[in-house]
C-alpha cells in the first residue's frame, strides 16, 4: 500500500513508518516537529538524542535498504496537505498528528486552545483531503481508551446497544473524557463518525491504552532509530516514567492510592495493531472502533512489577504515593472489551519481568543523561 503517516516523527509515528516500510509498503511521513519544539520550550528533552526526520530516514535506508519519504509541514495548513495528497495519493492514512498529551492540554489556557485547535482542525482537514483527492482512502486514527472514562458498566468496542421503552438502538458508547486532550479525541471521533455517514468515507478509530517500550525490532540494530522516549510528566507515559525513576534512584511516583486501572500495551503491539487495521479495512461509510490494549493494571500493580524487575538487577526501587495532581477516580470498576484485534490475529507481547528488565537495561545505558528535574510532576488539573 501507499501509506501516509501524519505525525511521523513521534513516539509511535516513526516506529510505525519503519515497521510498515520493512513489510514492503511505500511509506511517507509528515510532521511539523511540534513535539520537539514543545520539549525544548518546556525543558523536558527526551532521554536519548534523536536525529531529525531526514537523518532518521537516511539511517533507516542505510540499515534496511527501505526508503521512507519525509515531508515537513503542518496538517492544519490545508494547502500543504492538499499538495501532499495530490502528489502521494495514499491508499491509507495513519493519523498520529494530534497533540498527544493530557497534562499538556491542562497546563494553561494557551495549551488548551492549541490542543483544541490542532486536534480538531487537523482531523477536519484530513477528512476533506480524503474526500477531495482519494475518497476510497482508509483513515486510521489513533484514539484513546481515555474517551470512555471509568464507567460502572463494561466498556464495549465503540458502540453500545440500548433498550429503551421496548425499542432497541445502537449508539456510540457514551464518552466521559478526563482531560481536554481526551475530550478532543472524543470530539474528533464524533466528527469522523459524522462524515462516515455523510460522505461514505471509511475510518478505523483505534482507542489505544497507554503504551510502553524503549525499542522496537526495527530500532534495536541502531540506537539513533529509537522512538522519542520521554520520561517527564508531560509527554512520558506512566510505565516509561517508572522505568526511568527506578534507574535514577527516585521513588516511583504513584498518584494517590494507585487504584487507577487502564489497559496497556507494548509499543511492538501498537505496530502490529496498525498493520492489522490496514490489512482489514472497513467498508465505505463505516466508522469502526477497535479497543487497542493487551492487559489491564492498576498504577500500583505497575509500580510493584517495576520494583520486582529492579530487584533482578540489584536496584533498590522504592514506591511513593504522592498527592494526585489530576481529577480522576482512584478506585473504580474497569472491564473493557478488546476482542477484535485478537480475532484479527494479534499475538500480544505481555508485560513480563523479562520485558521490564530489558527496559531497565536500555535506560541504564543513558543513565547519565537523566535530568532529575523531569522526575516529579508539577502540572495540576485544577
Amino acid at each position: 500500500m501507499r501509506i501516509l503517516i501524519l505525525g511521523g516523527d513521534g513516539y509511535l509515528g516513526w516506529p510505525t513508518a519503519m515497521y510498515l516500510a520493512r513489510r514492503g509498503h511505500e511509506v511517507a511521513v509528515m510532521d511539523n516537529y511540534f513535539r520537539r519544539r514543545a520539549c525544548t520550550e518546556l525543558n523536558c528533552e527526551p532521554l536519548m538524542p534523536v536525529p531529525n526526520l531526514h537523518h532518521r530516514a537516511e539511517l533507516w535506508q542505510a540499515v534496511s535498504g527501505d526508503r521512507i519519504q519525509v515531508l515537513i509541514g503542518d496538517i492544519c495548513d490545508y494547502q500543504f496537505l492538499s499538495r501532499v495528497f495530490r502528489e502521494f495519493g495514499p491508499d491509507t492514512v495513519v493519523h498520529y498528528a494530534e497533540q498527544p498529551s493530557a497534562p499538556y492540554s491542562m497546563m494553561s489556557r494557551e495549551a488548551a486552545i492549541f490542543t483544541l485547535t490542532n486536534n480538531l482542525v487537523s482531523t477536519c482537514n484530513l477528512i476533506h483531503a480524503v474526500a477531495e483527492f482519494v475518497p476510497d482512502c482508509h483513515i486510521v486514527k489513533l484514539g484513546t481508551m481515555g474517551v470512555y472514562g471509568t464507567p460502572n458498566i463494561d466498556i464495549e468496542e465503540g458502540y453500545l446497544e440500548v433498550e429503551h421503552k421496548g425499542r432497541r438502538h445502537k449508539f456510540l458508547y457514551p464518552k466521559a473524557p478526563g482531560s481536554l486532550y481526551h475530550l478532543t479525541k472524543a470530539q474528533d471521533g464524533d466528527m469522523l463518525y459524522f462524515y462516515c455517514r455523510m460522505w461514505d468515507i471509511r475510518v478505523t478509530d483505534l482507542n489505544q491504552g497507554p503504551v510502553y517500550g524503549v525499542q522496537t525490532d526495527e530500532s534495536a540494530q541502531e540506537d539513533r532509530l529509537a522512538p522519542i522516549f520521554n520520561y517527564d510528566d508531560i509527554f512520558g507515559t506512566v510505565l516509561n516514567r517508572f522505568i526511568v525513576q527506578a534507574v535514577a534512584g527516585f521513588p516511583l511516583t504513584v498518584y494517590g492510592n494507585g487504584g487507577q486501572t487502564r489497559g496497556y500495551l507494548n509499543i511492538k503491539d501498537t505496530m502490529a495493531c496498525i498493520e492489522l487495521a490496514l490489512l482489514n479495512p472497513p467498508e465505505a461509510g463505516k466508522y469502526r472502533v477497535l479497543n487497542q490494549f493487551v492487559e489491564t493494571f492498576t498504577v500500583s500493580e505497575l509500580a510493584e512489577r517495576v520494583q520486582a524487575a529492579g530487584r533482578e538487577l540489584g536496584l533498590p526501587v522504592r514506591v511513593k504515593s504522592i498527592p494526585n495532581p489530576r481529577r480522576e477516580a482512584e478506585a473504580h470498576y474497569y472491564n473493557p472489551a478488546n476482542t477484535s484485534l485478537l480475532s484479527m490475529g494479534l499475538k500480544p507481547h505481555y508485560l513480563t519481568t523479562e520485558v521490564l528488565v530489558g527496559m531497565l537495561d536500555n535506560v541504564r545505558e543513558y543513565q547519565e543523561a537523566i535530568n532529575s528535574a523531569h522526575i516529579m510532576p508539577d502540572i495540576k488539573w485544577n
